[in-house]
C-alpha cells in the first residue's frame, strides 16, 4: 500500500520521523497556501492508496479533553467571507460559491471513508481559519456560524485538495490547547504530539 503522510511541522510529527517506516513524509508548511500548493505538487507526481494528515489544533468543545486525539470528518474553509460590523457572511451566503457545488457537501469538506470505521478515535468536525487569536469576537462568530470541535490552519485545505484529486484521506488531530486561550503555559504540546504519533502508528499498522 502507498502511504502519504502529511503534516504542517516536523515538530508535530517527530516521533514518527525517528522511526523506520514505509510511509512518504511530506512537510507542507504552516497555512493554507502552502499545503495546497505542496500537497497538489506532490499527488500530481505519484500516485497513493490512502493520505494521512496529523497534527495539532485546538478545541472549542469542553467535552475535549487536551491531549486528546480525534478524526475530523468534515472541515470548512472558516473565515473565507465578508465581515461587516459584527456580521460574519460565506461565499455560500453571499450566492458566489453553492453549498453543493463539488467538492462541498451542504458547504463542508467532507470525508466519507471507511477508515473512520476502523480507527476508534472520537469523529468530530472542524474549521480552518488564516489566523488563530484570541479574538472574542471572531472566536463567537465561529461557534456560532459552525459550531465546531476542532480549529486548526490546514485542515479544510488538506480535505480540499484530496477530494478534488479523488484519493482517500484521514485527518487527525491531538487537542493541544482551548481556542482562545494564549497563555501556552495552559497548553499540553508535548502530551499532545506524544499521543498524536501513537495513534498514527496504530493506524498505520491496522490499515
Amino acid at each position: 500500500m502507498k502511504l502519504l503522510i502529511v503534516a504542517a511541522t516536523e515538530f508535530e510529527i517527530e516521533p514518527f520521523l525517528k522511526q523506520k517506516n514505509n510511509a512518504e513524509i511530506l512537510i507542507t508548511g504552516v497555512g493554507i497556501p502552502s499545503i495546497v500548493f505542496h500537497l497538489t505538487k506532490k499527488l500530481s507526481e505519484k500516485k497513493y492508496d490512502i493520505v494521512i494528515q496529523a497534527g495539532i489544533g485546538g478545541t472549542f468543545n469542553d467535552n475535549y479533553q487536551l491531549t486528546e486525539v480525534v478524526q475530523i470528518k468534515k472541515d470548512a474553509f472558516a473565515d473565507l467571507g465578508i465581515e461587516e460590523k459584527g456580521n460574519f457572511k460565506t461565499l455560500f451566503d453571499m450566492g458566489f460559491i453553492y453549498k453543493n457545488d463539488f467538492p462541498f457537501t451542504d458547504g463542508w469538506l467532507l470525508n466519507s471513508s471507511y477508515f473512520f470505521e476502523k480507527n476508534n478515535l472520537p469523529v468530530a468536525k472542524a474549521i480552518t481559519v488564516n489566523k488563530i487569536g484570541d479574538d472574542i469576537l471572531q472566536n463567537k462568530i465561529m461557534k456560532e456560524k459552525y459550531s465546531p470541535d476542532v480549529e486548526s490552519m490546514e485542515g479544510a485545505a488538506f480535505h480540499y485538495v484530496c477530494l478534488l484529486q479523488k484519493i482517500k484521506f484521514l485527518q487527525i488531530r491531538s487537542i493541544s490547547n482551548r481556542v482562545g486561550e494564549r497563555n501556552k503555559s495552559e497548553w499540553k504540546l508535548k502530551e499532545s504530539i506524544e499521543n498524536l504519533n501513537k495513534e498514527l502508528f496504530r493506524i498505520i499498522e491496522n490499515i
